[in-house]
């Protein structure tokens, strides 16, 4: 699913499934849900301090190499590939929210729509906060605090907003908006436990990332909140969060989380969170064909490969 716009998609889908009829404003509405993804995704490197994004240099990769080949010493090479990513960040999220602004609609439903975004980014925020709070280990992290992160960092504006926002757009009452909401932030829960799962466990040549990338950053991912617990983690905790961690330790790592029962655990949260998509969908008055894509995009994030 990586790279296959699946925010803008979902928008533009759900908009047409609900009979929406404002299809300009939906286009529109979906480039503004890509915008917003480039430019999370863009501070969430600067963030990670990241200079490689699915095995290719990302904006502050390219921007400090090219600083470099002109001279400039690492480090001034490497603030400036950052100020860089920062500034494209900034871009994007003002460029998103532009588009928005301008949707050739009623004033009740731009403003609306508005609402929503805004609120999203200011989810997704608290759930980066979160999440770089919960990496640092200065208390101890409940497998609820680390659920309620992922719904808010990635849930609401991957999955949340553009269904909420699809259906406004097609003039959808409080109850619809409010069922698609709790419909997106499980299926977003979904899609990242599942991430997290490949993020530790999956083939590097499918999912474009290192296995030693979430260990090395120290992410606090609900497979490590739980090997927590298991006694052999003391073991192998002082190499969790090691920036210069290598394939043996890595190994190390994956074993420990592996025998602590920790990936068991998680494949039964995804179950039971897929079970709980399928009660919402039922509860929903949505057409079938809407029905029955909810019901594919759950499968197809609980059992993705990249």
């Amino acid at each position: 699913m990586g790279g296959k716009m699946i925010r803008p998609h979902l928008l533009i889908d759900v908009h047409e499934s609900l009979g929406g009829t404002e299809s300009e404003a939906a286009v529109d509405a979906a480039c503004a849900m890509q915008l917003l993804h480039i430019g999370l995704v863009i501070h969430d490197d600067v963030i990670d301090n990241d200079t490689v994004r699915r095995g290719q240099m990302n904006i502050a990769g390219q921007f400090s190499s090219e600083a470099m080949l002109l001279g400039a010493a690492d480090a001034a090479a490497q603030t400036w590939g950052m100020a860089s990513s920062l500034l494209a960040g900034d871009l994007m999220l003002t460029e998103a929210h532009s588009l928005l602004a301008r949707l050739d609609l009623d004033s009740p439903r731009r403003f609306e729509i508005l609402d929503i975004f805004d609120d999203t980014i200011a989810e997704s925020v608290t759930g980066e906060q979160s999440d770089v709070w919960l990496s640092l280990h200065l208390d101890e992290a409940r497998a609820e605090d680390v659920l309620a992160m992922i719904g808010q960092k990635t849930a609401v504006y991957s999955f949340e907003a553009p269904l909420t926002i699809a259906a406004v757009l097609a003039g959808g009452d409080a109850g619809l908006v409010a069922g698609l909401r709790s419909i997106g932030r499980h299926i977003g829960v979904v899609y990242q436990l599942r991430d997290d799962v490949l993020g530790l466990f999956g083939d590097e040549q499918e999912t474009g990332k290192s296995v030693l990338s979430d260990l090395r950053e120290g992410k606090e991912t609900l497979l490590v909140n739980t090997a927590r617990t298991h006694p052999s983690w003391s073991e192998v905790a002082h190499l969790f969060g090691d920036r210069g961690l290598d394939a043996d330790g890595g190994r190390r790592l994956q074993q420990v989380i592996e025998d602590s029962g920790a990936r068991t655990f998680v494949e039964s949260v995804i179950d039971d969170r897929c079970e709980a998509i399928a009660g919402l969908i039922a509860e929903a008055d949505l057409p079938q064909a809407l029905a029955g894509r909810f019901e594919d995009l759950t499968s197809a994030c609980s059992v993705r490969c990249s």
